[in-house]
């Protein structure tokens, strides 16, 4: 009864803020733990050790990264469960993506050869560095149930707008992983290997905070309503859901990748300054998901409810917040822009180029709001399909416009094919958005 009255409130300024404002202040922790990361290691005096934390964290993180379908695919089937007053489903679909994330964790230790062998076989590095890398990476490995298993817990706590408890969740794993750092390494001297075993800690012990934060999922039977949690239709829907997921996130991050491979190829100075830039873009990046989210849970609901008026004032309240942000954010890089590039980099080339294209980033800034946006809506309303094609149909061009144009206006061109793609991102689903509509009153009909 509880959740369907949720459901039924309208959606106000204070309820998006309620939800948003939570997961912003959490993502702002992320950042603070690989610089603590890196600090930590640097006080060891060699290079090699802050290298080799560096690429085990990359390796991990990419591949951590691909299952990022399992925190969105449970916040819009929670959300749209929630939303329809079905509990049951809420508590089987948060069963589901646990054990889903457990199983794939365990595959990854146990084919923790293969990654470790083909990783440094794609990223070569010093033996000095590989040598400590594999310490590092032998050790963090074995959090991956429970990193992956995570993902789900954070999408069912989103999914029923419980965000204050996702920023409790962010606030322990990360200060206890840096609390963790500085005693391992600098009080213990336990160098890479006490990074490692604190990020193990901080990872397995949030799981079973995060298992305790979601207890509403076990205050019944749902949980462990097996019939349901096997049943093959909502099982074939998740699995739908969960690969269109996983595919639209695999054709991005080609993008992402590619975007700093064609960078590299420019030039050291292109690529530092771009790597400057990219920065920008991340923390704006992480800003917005507060909205996003917002968007995920609340369109979820209201599709849940069959509401398309929820729906329409989900996404446009959470979208007026998003981009007012973006807008502050933009005026903050253009202002405040060169004084962090000097910061971040001493060498004047540096500096000069990152000047140039910084107009690229605070442009940016505003466009990738649209896409973030429809993103969550899109998640929430699980029109995953439409978000897989859009997605690939975007990539394809940006990828076109960088075969052609880089070799011509190189750096230049390069931002403008990002700009592009979050372009397009955003007008594909924009164009798709009335057909969600459509769908949502036809349910309810």
């Amino acid at each position: 009864m509880t959740t369907a009255l949720t459901a039924s409130r309208p959606v106000t300024n204070r309820r998006v803020l309620r939800i948003a404002v939570p997961i912003v202040l959490a993502n702002i922790s992320v950042p603070l733990l690989g610089a603590v990361d890196t600090g930590v290691v640097g006080q060891m005096g060699a290079a090699a050790p802050i290298g080799a934390v560096g690429l085990g964290a990359v390796i991990l993180a990419s591949i951590y990264w691909i299952f990022g379908f399992l925190r969105m695919g449970t916040t819009g089937l929670v959300a749209q469960a929630s939303g329809a007053g079905d509990l049951a489903e809420s508590g089987a679909v948060l069963t589901r993506g646990i054990m889903l994330g457990l199983v794939a964790g365990v595959v990854m230790v146990a084919a923790q050869a293969l990654i470790m062998a083909a990783a440094f076989r794609i990223a070569p590095a010093s033996a000095a560095v590989e040598e400590l890398a594999r310490d590092y990476l032998v050790i963090r490995i074995w959090g991956a149930p429970a990193t992956i298993a995570l993902y789900a817990v954070n999408g069912w706590l989103i999914g029923t707008e419980r965000t204050r408890s996702v920023l409790i969740l962010q606030l322990w794993m990360n200060g206890l992983n840096i609390a963790l750092d500085l005693w391992f390494v600098l009080g213990l001297g336990w160098g890479v290997q006490g990074v490692a075993i604190a990020t193990l800690i901080a990872e397995a012990t949030s799981l079973i905070l995060g298992l305790y934060l979601c207890r509403a999922a076990f205050s019944g039977a749902q949980w462990r309503d097996w019939a349901r949690v096997f049943n093959r239709a909502r099982l074939h829907r998740m699995w739908a859901v969960n690969s269109d997921i996983m595919l639209r996130t695999i054709a991005l991050q080609g993008a992402m990748t590619g975007f700093m491979f064609m960078s590299a190829g420019l030039g050291d100075v292109e690529l530092a300054a771009n790597q400057v830039l990219w920065q920008f873009l991340m923390v704006t990046a992480f800003a917005l998901d507060g909205f996003a989210f917002a968007a995920e849970a609340l369109v979820g609901h209201a599709v849940g409810a069959r509401s398309m008026v929820a729906m329409r004032q989900a996404a446009t309240r959470a979208s007026v917040w998003a981009i007012s942000a973006a807008l502050v954010m933009a005026l903050g890089v253009w202002v405040l822009g060169p004084f962090a590039i000097d910061l971040m980099a001493k060498d004047t080339g540096v500096q000069e180029t990152a000047r140039v294209f910084l107009p690229y980033v605070v442009v940016l800034c505003v466009l990738g709001a649209g896409a973030y946006m429809l993103d969550g809506i899109f998640i929430g309303a699980t029109g995953t399909r439409e978000m897989r094609n859009t997605v690939t149909l975007a990539v394809a061009i940006y990828a076109g416009i960088i075969w052609w144009a880089v070799p011509v206006w190189g750096n230049h061109a390069l931002w403008v094919a990002l700009m592009v793609l979050n372009i397009l991102r955003g007008a594909f689903l924009a164009a798709f958005y009335p057909r969600l509509e459509r769908r949502v009153g036809a349910d309810r009909a």
